[in-house]
């Protein structure tokens, strides 16, 4: 191969669909690294840029870098997509090797996005869960309840699911995926009474109404994913005092303390709570009862999955190099 074509080849960077993007992130893997990256001082993620767009829509600039590697996720969610066929969140993750400049990845944002988030809540669930056998309650049938069913199954082992969705159709057919994955799998309408019987909850709804409000498990541990705004709220106020009073409740990251809805319209004090860096540096120590973990999402996650990724696609270089 010439200087020139090698030259060209370099920099043309590796564009992975949506399955291609998966692939690069397995479940466990993708945990680790995110734990890592809670671990590394380098990593530096700007407050995200929201710009909002004609018809409720809007434009989500997210960066973030260490020491070696830069990234920016750029999505627009479209909620009038819902119901058209049309995907209500399309975007790329585009990844920068800082030492050369050159542009070496694009992932598909969507992907990215599902599978980080719900790969943060698996991390928690190892670190946090009082019992990590489940049942697992999944709250919601979308894309993000599918991510997290996936998670749970191959993550921790998880056997047993039960599903509850506003959508009869959507509940059914995540139900028959998790049995495809080799849990057992039901459906219910009434996901409060579903507490006295599943320990790991996970709520990934559009967070227009609140869904929980009885009184979970004492070995509880509950992933709140689906709101991320004041506005929004998965959780009764009464249901999340409830944690800060018996249990406890961990966020994200700090921005929460802007972006947890449930939280926030509970009163509670969102800057106090211990975050999921706090947890993995040993900061948090340990505590009884419920657990609610609390998740709005951030850049940070999103690097963790661009370094997994692009890892994989240099170890591919190493073992097949271009000539």
């Amino acid at each position: 191969m010439t200087a020139a074509i090698l030259s060209a080849a370099i920099s043309t960077p590796a564009a992975l669909d949506a399955t291609a993007t998966a692939a690069r992130l397995p479940w466990l893997p993708l945990a680790t690294e995110i734990e890592a990256l809670l671990r590394d001082d380098s990593v530096a993620v700007p407050v995200r840029t929201v710009l909002r767009l004609p018809g409720g829509a809007a434009l989500f600039v997210m960066p973030a870098a260490d020491q070696s590697v830069a990234m920016t996720k750029l999505i627009t969610l479209t909620p009038a997509n819902a119901g058209t066929g049309r995907p209500t969140i399309q975007g790329d993750v585009v990844v920068f090797d800082i030492a050369t400049g050159e542009r070496r990845l694009v992932l598909d944002g969507p992907t990215v996005t599902a599978r980080r988030t719900a790969a943060v809540s698996l991390l928690a669930a190892l670190r946090l869960a009082p019992c990590t056998t489940g049942p697992l309650l999944v709250v919601g049938a979308g894309v993000q309840g599918l991510a997290h069913v996936d998670a749970f199954v191959h993550g921790l082992g998880v056997k047993a699911v039960w599903i509850s969705s506003r959508s009869a159709t959507s509940a059914e057919a995540l139900a028959r995926h998790a049995r495809s994955l080799g849990a057992h799998a039901r459906v219910t309408d009434d996901p409060n009474a579903a507490l006295a019987h599943c320990p790991l909850v996970v709520t990934c709804t559009p967070a227009h109404a609140v869904v929980l409000h009885a009184t979970p498990r004492d070995d509880a541990f509950v992933a709140a994913v689906g709101a991320y705004t004041p506005a929004m709220a998965e959780l009764s106020p009464a249901l999340c005092r409830h944690f800060a009073a018996q249990g406890r409740i961990v966020v994200d990251t700090g921005d929460a303390a802007h972006e947890a809805g449930d939280l926030l319209q509970a009163g509670l004090d969102v800057t106090a709570l211990p975050t999921l860096r706090d947890v993995v540096r040993g900061a948090d120590g340990t505590g009884r009862g419920p657990v609610l973990f609390k998740s709005c999402g951030w850049a940070g996650w999103d690097l963790a999955a661009a370094r997994l990724a692009l890892a994989g696609v240099v170890a591919d270089e190493y073992r097949h190099p271009a000539g």
